[in-house]
């Protein structure tokens, strides 16, 4: 249901109220295709045509009706004819039996009559309610135009009355008007034909104003017109920079508000666009603030945000402040400028100091980047059993039970942020939850070009919690503006890595203690030293790994963007700061480079199958007794080595040298192991020259391929 006021309806049935004195009033012997029908004629009951008289006569009788004709009225030698499907178009004509000299001059006053009725019709037109503030602003100018004009028209008449004015005198004094009118028809009826409002009626206004740029004195009455149009429109814009308010009743300001668009879907959804669409640019913005219109959308935001937060603040105004004219001067842009540098600051200052946001984003480096890890540790110590289990069985109760200990028990307690953590776990891997995400700019191969090895089923099957436990935090608002769901995701993403990086490196200590038990005897030429150096390349892989994604990515790129918010003048520049930082992380912890990531990953479950073979089959074949009394292959150290060293040292080694089964699969882990390893080398070298931040890794690599 429209919401703008009717306008009453007497206005409509009763047009002689309202000016509009020409009834329709269709003539049935008129031929179907003309454009015109008559006005019944205002008679004053001659019937004489007006060539019977003298031509002085005659001179008085049309300048009689000229006067009314000046006002949109009818005479008794001067009809008017209204024209087909153009409202407020008429035509005006004289009795062609009047003296051509006359009649000649008589016309020449037509297009100033003409003009007047289709401004008072645009007048009376545009009034109404649903034609927008512009419109109403520009016809209540237009309608104080048209009474100094019918003043001009009362003074002729009693002039007239005096016996003194000519039909020459008539045209003499019309011509200050005439061009005035012509200017001003040509706009309304642009505005009327195209049914402009709001911005596109300012902008037709101005582009005429330069068209007559040769008339100084047309000219200077279309920026007036302009002026005292625009007043209404800067109100709505002076409401939005200076307390980012939309007053605007009809949809004519061009920013648009999607009020659909909640806050809270910055922490709920990832693909959320609160910040760009809840306010944004419309269509038809006015020709004087097209330079700063995104200013203007910015400025209106942060007192919004500021609103949101509780924190209602206002731009200071000042006599010299208020937009109540576009001067030629430009003052309106500096006051625009003014009050951006005002909101941006208020609520830049608001975020920094009051929210705390380098203490966020320094607790989520904490966390999620692994700054400080001692928590991880014990974390991962006291939910080792519970994260061994299918994603589907784990209880995330107890994670976060667990998880709260961890962070009690140990630095973490001392920050204040550590109760905003908690834990979720994924149900799928991250090289597939990459995959799902199809706005980080990553070259995932299509569906039709999936490696066989990538089968969701048997991926269901072999993941745990270890491959999906990841954190979340809580963020509330305002803060969510520069921590979204999205930027969460990405925190969660380089987490996940991480975690899984640790928890392989921890596997292969595990299997590397296992080694350090057999110190005390020889093992010279059994499958054991194979296995010791395959170990500790395997740790000197992982270590590496780990050493560039947090020395080389993530440590730089953080204090890099550390440094840029120090010195940021804008929320806006924190988030893309922010944003830039995350993307880039991503992007050099090779998330988004899915052929060497693939690669990586499965290196590391090479690496995982080594331990956990290690841990079951070493112990199983050369000590039996321990392996009985170990409730776990990962317990076994150098303070469990007595039973072995109670054994013949001879008769062991004879045993570990003729064991095939342990000697095959290591040499199996050590080829798997090296042949991916070797297929990584020019994949990394070829990939640094596009990407120089993979040298760095490259040469790690390398470093550890030439040692095989």
């Amino acid at each position: 249901m429209d919401p703008t006021p009717g306008t009453p309806r007497w206005n409509l049935d009763r047009p002689f109220l309202t000016g509009r004195f020409h009834q329709e009033i269709k003539a049935p012997a008129q031929a179907a295709g003309s454009r015109l029908f008559s006005m019944e004629s205002f008679s004053r009951g001659s019937d004489n045509v007006i060539g019977s008289y003298p031509v002085s006569v005659q001179e008085l009788l049309v300048i009689d009706d000229l006067l009314s004709a000046l006002v949109g009225i009818e005479g008794r030698y001067i009809s008017i004819k209204r024209v087909r499907g153009k409202a407020g178009h008429v035509i005006f004509h004289i009795d062609p039996s009047m003296d051509l000299a006359l009649q000649e001059l008589t016309e020449r006053i037509f297009p100033l009559c003409q003009n007047y009725v289709l401004i008072n019709h645009f007048v009376e037109s545009k009034s109404h309610f649903r034609s927008g503030l512009v419109n109403h602003a520009f016809a209540a100018a237009l309608r104080a135009l048209l009474l100094d004009y019918q003043a001009m028209v009362a003074q002729l008449e009693h002039q007239f009355l005096l016996g003194r004015l000519s039909v020459q005198g008539l045209w003499f004094f019309c011509q200050p008007m005439m061009g005035s009118l012509h200017a001003l028809s040509i706009v309304v009826e642009k505005a009327s034909s195209n049914n402009f409002s709001g911005a596109t009626t300012l902008n037709l206004l101005q582009s005429q104003a330069k068209a007559m740029a040769g008339d100084n004195a047309v000219r200077s009455l279309l920026e007036k017109m302009t002026q005292r149009a625009s007043s209404a429109y800067l109100a709505i814009l002076e409401r939005w920079v200076y307390e980012g308010v939309i007053d605007d009743p009809y949809g004519e300001f061009f920013i648009a508000e999607n009020k659909s668009l909640q806050k809270e879907s910055l922490t709920q959804d990832y693909d959320t666009k609160y910040w760009v669409q809840r306010y944004s640019l419309k269509d038809g913005i006015p020709s004087f603030l097209v330079s700063v219109a995104g200013i203007i959308l910015t400025t209106g935001k942060y007192l919004n945000v500021m609103r949101e937060c509780g924190h209602n603040v206002q731009v200071p105004l000042s006599e010299n402040s208020k937009l109540t004219s576009i001067e030629s001067n430009h003052h309106y842009l500096e006051c625009i400028k003014s009050a951006y540098d005002f909101a941006s600051g208020e609520l830049l200052n608001l975020i920094k100091h009051k929210y705390d946001l380098i203490g966020k984003l320094r607790s989520m480096k904490r966390y999620f980047l692994l700054d400080q890890g001692d928590y991880l540790v014990h974390f991962m110590d006291i939910s080792r059993d519970e994260l061994a289990k299918r994603p589907e069985e784990i209880s995330v109760e107890k994670l976060q039970s667990l998880l709260d200990l961890a962070l009690r028990s140990t630095a973490a307690a001392s920050d204040p942020c550590h109760e905003e953590l908690t834990c979720c776990v994924e149900r799928v891997s991250l090289l597939k939850r990459l995959s799902t995400l199809k706005d980080l700019d990553s070259t995932e191969p299509s569906e039709g070009n999936r490696p066989a090895d990538s089968d969701p089923q048997s991926e269901l099957l072999s993941i745990t919690g270890l491959e999906t436990f990841c954190l979340s935090y809580k963020v509330q608002w305002p803060l969510s503006l520069i921590i979204p769901r999205k930027a969460l995701t990405k925190y969660q993403l380089i987490f996940r890595l991480l975690f899984h990086c640790k928890h392989v490196n921890r596997q292969l200590c595990m299997a590397w203690q296992v080694h350090q038990g057999f110190r005390a005897i020889n093992i010279l030429g059994t499958a054991i030293l194979r296995s010791s150096i395959l170990c500790r390349s395997m740790i000197k892989f992982v270590n590496s790994l780990l050493h560039y994604l947090t020395f080389e990515v993530l440590e730089p790129n953080w204090h890099l963007m550390h440094d840029r918010l120090q010195t940021v003048k804008s929320v806006d520049e924190v988030i893309q700061f922010h944003d830039f930082f995350l993307q880039k992380c991503l992007k050099e912890c090779l998330l988004l480079l899915p052929q060497v990531f693939k690669k990586i990953e499965k290196l590391k479950s090479v690496c995982l199958q080594y331990a956990a073979s290690i841990q079951l089959l070493v112990p199983s074949m050369y000590m039996p007794e321990v392996a009985s009394t170990n409730d776990g292959a990962g317990s076994f150290g150098l303070g469990r080595s007595k039973p072995w060293r109670s054994k013949n040292k001879n008769q062991q080694l004879k045993l570990a040298a003729e064991n095939t089964i342990i000697c095959d699969s290591i040499m199996k882990f050590e080829k798997e192991f090296n042949d991916e390893l070797q297929s990584l080398v020019p994949i990394l070298s070829s990939s640094s020259q596009a990407e120089p931040y993979l040298t760095h890794l490259a040469q790690c690599i390398l470093g550890l391929g030439s040692e095989q």
